[in-house]
């Protein structure tokens, strides 16, 4: 049965009582309205933990005033009866005012790989990221946590988070969960009309081809100015970037070393991100 925790003082109770027998925990932080994808990686920490928690929370400090809070998708209900078939043993749940009480003047930054990309276009985005993560490692205390490959810049962020501040938590990357076409599942796909999902579900395709063209040793600059038109011409509305980088650290790709094109393409009102792997040659 998966026990609902709303307090941080009842999670870090519960997790005392997990240490006090010699489990070891992992927790796995989402936004709700979970899919495939969030229960792949309750798949994932339960393979290398004995506890699983996930947590629950649409994170404000992670939204620009512009951006879709308000109509984020919210299903708790629906949510914990997910996690009780995946056999998790937690979901943390807490409101606003649990995380973010009265008062709280804390902001966590981190360079690094947080530059470029989402930061171009989401500038405070990664900042609130920081934080929560922060609070809920802080909080929680696990042995491990399980973020997605989809949200590639994100796992870096989270990543360097802790190596700089020396959070005694293992960081894992779980691979993207698609669709049948190849579609990166996403909270936000529900948004899409049936004629967008169309368009959208082309988008990893041109990622895998500009990724096989880097590989076989293709101009990075001209490899993804083609990747942005056929991106372009297949429908999306805007593309805000699409750009290779190092596996890591998220500076640019040198040819020698293992890499990721990753892509934000906004279609009608939805703005969707993937990224796929290139191997150096």
């Amino acid at each position: 049965m998966t026990v609902v925790i709303e307090s941080v003082s009842a999670l870090r109770a519960q997790v005392k009582a997990w240490r006090a027998d010699s489990l070891t925990v992992a927790l796995v932080p989402t936004m709700g309205a979970l899919h495939e994808g969030h229960i792949s990686l309750t798949r994932a920490a339960l393979e290398r933990a004995d506890r699983c928690v996930v947590s629950i929370f649409v994170n404000p400090r992670q939204f620009a005033p512009t951006e879709d809070l308000d109509k984020y998708p919210r299903q708790l209900s629906l949510d914990l009866d997910k996690l009780e078939q995946a056999g998790v043993h937690a979901a943390f749940t807490p409101g606003v005012d649990e995380v973010y009480p009265e008062g709280f003047a804390t902001t966590i930054s981190v360079g690094g790989p947080s530059a470029g990309l989402e930061t171009d276009f989401r500038p405070t985005h990664f900042d609130g990221v920081a934080t929560v993560v922060a609070k809920l490692l802080i909080q929680a205390a696990p042995d491990l946590a399980v973020f997605g490959e989809k949200d590639y810049q994100q796992l870096c962020v989270v990543k360097k988070l802790c190596r700089d501040l020396d959070l005694p938590v293992e960081i894992i990357g779980a691979p993207t969960v698609r669709d049948a076409e190849g579609l990166a599942m996403s909270s936000r796909n529900v948004y899409l009309s049936a004629a967008e999902l169309d368009v959208a579900k082309k988008l990893n395709k041109i990622l895998r081809k500009a990724a096989t063209a880097l590989e076989g040793g293709a101009d990075e600059a001209a490899a993804m100015a083609a990747a942005r038109q056929e991106i372009l011409d297949a429908g999306f509305d805007m593309v805000d970037y699409v750009a290779a980088r190092q596996i890591d650290t998220l500076a640019s790709w040198q040819r020698d070393t293992n890499g990721r094109v990753l892509v934000a393409a906004r279609l009608g009102k939805t703005r969707l991100i993937d990224n796929v792997g290139v191997t150096a040659r």
